[in-house]
């Protein structure tokens, strides 16, 4: 699988061509799902007005609206109540998956409860992630963003990415966002660790791993 691990989404051109790079084919012929179910296990952004702007594509943040053929909802809390044989396919032939921010240990959860995390490695769609969206496929986020506590009690995620992340470098809505606080963070991590501000994203094909950015970012090296 491909990934775009953004901060802040589809935040400038560089981003985006490298989206349309990934996807092999236009925006408006590519056929997206949106998994907003990180925002439930977040206080500040669900339930209720901000994952239905998430869906519907009227936040700030560029991903459900960008103009895509057509896009669906994948709610990962429902998917064990319901036969596989009803969502994988679907999942199997999308081209692309949205992946909102929120909670990274939550989404993490549900991505294992459901059943997804299993068939990431396995899909050719292009996995598009949002702060806690890109957080998940780190091996761990560091106890600073540990908010819904899992029942291991762990800050592990997916580990599909062999580095972690802090999103939001410097956002003038989350002041504690700063670098020093990002190096701090990074001490404290077994691997590599990237701090990166909403005009940033990492790319990854194959394992190799390309920094795309028109604001900044840092990597700290182990």
């Amino acid at each position: 699988m491909k990934f775009l691990l953004t901060s802040g989404g589809i935040t400038n051109k560089s981003i985006h061509n490298a989206l349309v790079d990934m996807l092999d084919k236009p925006i408006a012929e590519s056929n997206a799902l949106c998994i907003p179910t990180a925002m439930y296990g977040h206080p500040w952004v669900g339930p209720g007005v901000k994952t239905w702007e998430f869906i519907s594509g009227k936040e700030e943040n560029p991903m459900v609206n960008l103009g895509w053929k057509s896009v669906g909802v994948l709610e990962l809390t429902a998917l064990p109540s319901i036969d596989k044989d009803r969502w994988i396919p679907l999942v199997r032939e999308i081209d692309v998956l949205l992946v909102s921010g929120g909670d990274a240990l939550y989404l993490n959860h549900w991505m294992r409860e459901s059943g997804l995390a299993e068939l990431l490695t396995s899909l050719s769609a292009v996995y598009v992630g949002m702060s806690a969206g890109s957080m998940v496929m780190a091996p761990e986020i560091g106890e600073i963003f540990v908010g819904w506590t899992p029942p291991s009690g762990e800050d592990q995620t997916l580990g599909l990415v062999d580095f972690a992340m802090f999103p939001h470098l410097d956002h003038e809505m989350l002041p504690d966002n700063t670098m020093a606080t990002a190096e701090k963070w990074a001490a404290g991590m077994q691997g590599p660790a990237y701090a990166i501000d909403d005009e940033t994203a990492i790319k990854v094909i194959d394992g190799e791993v390309e920094v795309i950015s028109e604001g900044h970012w840092k990597l700290f090296s182990p």
